[in-house]
Order: structure tokens, then sequence, then C-alpha cells
């Protein structure tokens, strides 16, 4: 069994400890307190060694800490020639499928729509060809005929009917 004194002494030490604890201001005590002295006591890599950094990073919402991060400022900061210099075209354009690419485009349709307008363009310069010599033709034709007065246009069935008076 236990001493009657020394319970007595154990309810007595208790009753002063409550007694200064209550009588401390706690915050001029902690004004009292050097930090820096007690900051250069902690070993931080024991104490980072404890820390489970995947579940501290689980409970941190991401999107909500990017909604508040200007990033405008930060892209300023970018040397954008410096990072391009950095790109390795030669790769890059390596990872192109160029097959579907093709697949996904209707090259037909570009090359029928660029070649379309060519043609018709050559055509239009074959015809203009084709009426400059006829007249020089005509031309010659009727000198060596020695027909003072012009042919007509068109063979007459395919002119117009004139009214008659």
């Amino acid at each position: 069994m236990t001493d009657p004194a020394e319970v007595l002494a154990q309810q007595v030490t208790e009753r002063v400890l409550d007694l200064v604890v209550s009588a401390l201001d706690v915050n001029e005590l902690a004004a009292r307190i050097d930090l820096n002295f007690v900051l250069t006591n902690v070993d931080l890599n024991a104490l980072l060694s404890r820390v489970d950094v995947n579940a501290f990073l689980a409970r941190v919402d991401v999107n909500a800490f990017l909604a508040r991060v200007d990033v405008k400022p930060l892209l300023d900061q970018v040397d954008v020639n410096e990072l391009i210099s950095h790109v390795d075209v030669n790769e890059l354009v390596a990872q192109v499928d160029v097959n579907e690419l093709v697949s996904r485009t209707d090259l037909g349709a570009a090359i029928v729509s660029s070649t379309g307008g060519m043609g018709a363009e050559a055509l239009d310069a074959v015809r203009s060809q084709a009426v400059g010599l006829d007249q020089f033709v005509d031309r010659w034709v009727q000198r060596l005929l020695r027909r003072r007065h012009p042919a007509p246009p068109a063979p007459s069935a395919l002119l117009p009917a004139q009214a008659e008076p």
C-alpha cells in the first residue's frame, strides 16, 4: 500500500502546480521565448522524414491552389525563344503519324480544287488562242479569195432570223 504522507505530498504538488500555471501569463511567457534558438535545435531532416508527403498532397486541392495563382507574371518571365531552342524539331516531327494525318485529310478534293482552277485557266487560254488563230486564217482566206466585204460572222443557218420589213 501507499504511504499516506506520499499521497498527501502528491496532492499538494498538484495543487501548487495548478496555482502556478493559473498565475502565469502565457502570452508574456511566449514573448520571452527565443524562437531562433529553439529552431536552431530542431533537426528538420528528422522532422521531414516523419512526414508522409503523399498523404499531405492527397489533402491538397490542386485546383483551388491553381485558381489562386496568377500565371501571367510567371509567363512574362519565360523566355520563349530560349524555351523553343531546347525543342528538338526533328524528334517532334518524327512523332507525327503522316499516314494518319493523310487519312484524315481529303487530299483528293484538295488536289481537284487546286488543279481544277488551273485546268479551267489553261482551257480558256487555249480557246482564246484558237479564236485568234481562226481570225488570222479567215483574214488570209479572204485575201486569197480577194473578197472586199468581210465574211459573215457565222453560217446563215446559225445567224438569228432577221425581221422582214
